[in-house]
């Protein structure tokens, strides 16, 4: 990531932290009781990118695979999501809880690090296997800016963090080598590596009302920096009241970028969620 692009992105976030902020001065005059939900829901994404391995042993060189996208019935292997959240008054705190267990068999190598990039022929690739378990963890404050009956703007900050423990098996139909003759990849090997991600967020989230109807749409929005280059999420969809909370249909798009050195290269996971919001 341009490093110019990288001191905006922060400076932005001190920005909006220090709205999002602002106003917790006078939220004690807010005597409303407190209200909780919780929301337990699946997401289905499909994930795609670029991984950035350490050399194999056998190998000279740090092999970059491009996962995806595939389809997420493809991918999934275990899921636990969750949702919680207080508020009282303008003032809110919530978290979210994300494990994701993915498998793709899509995938390919498509260069080898060795002091300068070596391509690979798309046409050498027979198989490469991914695995993949993801964990991220979100706990944020905000402070509802705009509120009526139907409709509401949040501002939040906090804090995001993300595990990753990443392998892959490949199957190539030779041996990647240099012009002299030496090794820099073998035909078929397996790779491993684990990261993790602090970073700080700043976003809105809410909800539109549609007319006097009980059906609303939900939206949320976070950008971040810290141990990653620039992490971002996105979501929206539908959501339809009942007297003991709401169904949601969503779609939310996450993506986290660590820079041509680290293990996720313009990593993304997008797909639908579903879920139900019981407030108490």
């Amino acid at each position: 990531m341009n490093p110019d692009w990288k001191k905006y992105v922060r400076r932005l976030l001190v920005i909006l932290a220090i709205m999002a902020a602002g106003p917790i001065a006078i939220a004690d005059e807010d005597q409303q009781g407190w209200e909780f939900q919780a929301t337990p829901y699946l997401w289905l994404p499909t994930i795609g990118g670029g991984l950035n391995y350490d050399p194999p042993p056998g190998g000279g060189g740090a092999p970059s695979i491009d996962l995806g996208p595939t389809d997420w019935l493809d991918l999934l292997n275990g899921a636990l999501l969750i949702n919680a959240g207080v508020r009282k008054g303008r003032l809110s705190v919530f978290t979210d809880f994300v494990y994701l267990g993915l498998e793709s068999d899509n995938d390919i190598i498509k260069s080898v690090q060795l002091g300068d990039v070596v391509p690979v022929d798309v046409e050498l690739n027979l198989s490469t296997n991914t695995n993949f378990d993801g964990l991220s963890w979100t706990l944020a404050a905000g402070y509802t800016v705009k509120e009526s009956e139907t409709s509401s703007l949040d501002m939040f900050a906090g804090v995001r963090y993300f595990g990753v423990d990443a392998s892959t098996s490949w199957n190539l139909s030779a041996d990647i080598t240099t012009p002299g003759g030496g090794a820099v990849l073998p035909a078929q090997g397996t790779v491993s590596r684990k990261t993790d991600f602090w970073d700080g967020i700043v976003g809105l989230r809410g909800r539109l009302g549609i007319g006097e109807s009980k059906w609303a749409v939900p939206y949320y929005v976070d950008v971040g920096t810290g141990s990653s280059d620039l992490t971002w999420q996105a979501m929206t969809g539908l959501t339809y009241s009942y007297g003991w909370g709401d169904l949601m249909l969503v779609f939310r798009h996450l993506e986290y970028d660590e820079g041509n050195d680290g293990l996720l290269e313009s990593f993304s996971f997008s797909g639908p969620a579903f879920g139900a919001r019981f407030r108490f």
